[in-house]
């Protein structure tokens, strides 16, 4: 047998795994001690500006002081901006130990950028949960998901506030995937551009991987136009995916119009279809969405009422939509609660 015959594709690849399963944990542990470096950084300035009498000017002067002297001595990362994160690092987290090293310093820098520590809370542990890249919590922040989550059910509460933010999203039944509205802002559709529902069908499969982000965790896409037959009529599921949390397909009927009462029926007869004839043993029953461009909600209380199937109407918009304005609904439901 030759030396090549010896060396077989299953011992390169295991060789390959243990190469990278090294560089990854050589990547955690330069993080883990890079982010304790930052936060003790941020420690020494805080200690320092407290021992100073006129602390106002001592922040100003310093810090641009400072980034310039460790800029000469230790070269980039230390910018009169980035010596302020760190300084605000170590005030946000005074215990260290609550640091996890999931998150990058950069992930840092944008969650400092939140000053209401709830939702800071909240996408924190999203993070640390999904494996957000900074791209995907910028995206996140973005198209205001905090906000979006509190107003999902069309009432904000404070006992829901602090779950959000001590857990994030906890998929424990198929109400806990479901905002309002989606935002399918990456489709890059003018809002007032009319749209068939097949197109808007191709161009979520298109931007699949962000149309999943924006689904939310557990997601897994099966597939479109799903064949249902029943009766030797054929019906098509526009989009299925699987959540392998909540162990449970999700329907999704796309509507590019207001919610109609027809597709709550229509949907309905393909949950049962499913819980009959796909459901395994081991999966729940399966969830219904319809995603519409409006919906009044007296209407959609009578057209979902009464049904023992998981069925949920949201509205979809094609802009992310005004942050300011939905943190004041939030607000303003939360100071009529106090």
């Amino acid at each position: 047998m030759s030396s090549n015959e010896l060396i077989t594709t299953d011992m390169i690849n295991e060789i390959k795994d243990i190469i990278d399963k090294a560089k990854k944990n050589v990547a955690k542990e330069i993080n883990i001690e890079l982010i304790n470096a930052y936060w003790n950084i941020g420690r020494v300035i805080v200690e320092h500006e407290q021992n100073n009498n006129d602390r106002a000017e001592y922040g100003k002067q310093t810090l641009k002081e400072l980034s310039k002297k460790l800029t000469n001595e230790l070269g980039k990362g230390f910018s009169r901006s980035n010596l302020q994160n760190m300084r605000a690092f170590y005030l946000n987290y005074p215990k260290c130990q609550s640091l996890t090293g999931k998150l990058t310093w950069t992930h840092y820098c944008e969650l400092l950028g939140i000053s209401d520590k709830d939702k800071r809370s909240f996408y924190e542990k999203e993070c640390e949960k999904s494996g957000w890249s900074v791209r995907e919590l910028k995206r996140q922040i973005d198209t205001s998901l905090f906000e979006r989550l509190l107003l999902s059910d069309g009432r904000a509460n404070k006992e829901k506030v602090i779950s959000l933010a001590e857990t994030g999203i906890e998929l424990n039944k198929p109400s806990d995937i479901i905002k309002d509205p989606y935002v399918f802002e990456f489709l890059g559709v003018p809002e007032d551009k009319p749209i068939m529902e097949s197109d808007l069908e191709k161009a979520l499969v298109a931007h699949i991987e962000k149309f999943l982000l924006e689904l939310g965790r557990g997601f897994m896409f099966v597939g479109t136009q799903q064949r249902v037959t029943i009766d030797n009529e054929h019906y098509y599921v526009d989009m299925v995916f699987y959540n392998k949390i909540l162990r449970a397909y999700v329907l999704i009927e796309l509507k590019t119009r207001k919610l109609m009462a027809a597709a709550v029926g229509q949907l309905n007869m393909y949950l049962n279809y499913y819980n009959v004839e796909v459901n395994d043993a081991d999966d729940n029953e399966p969830i219904g969405i319809i995603l519409c461009t409006d919906k009044d909600d007296v209407a959609a209380e009578y057209a979902l009422g009464g049904i023992n199937n998981n069925i949920f109407a949201s509205k979809y918009t094609y802009v992310i939509p005004d942050k300011e304005e939905l943190i004041a609904q939030v607000e303003e439901v939360l100071k009529e609660l106090e």
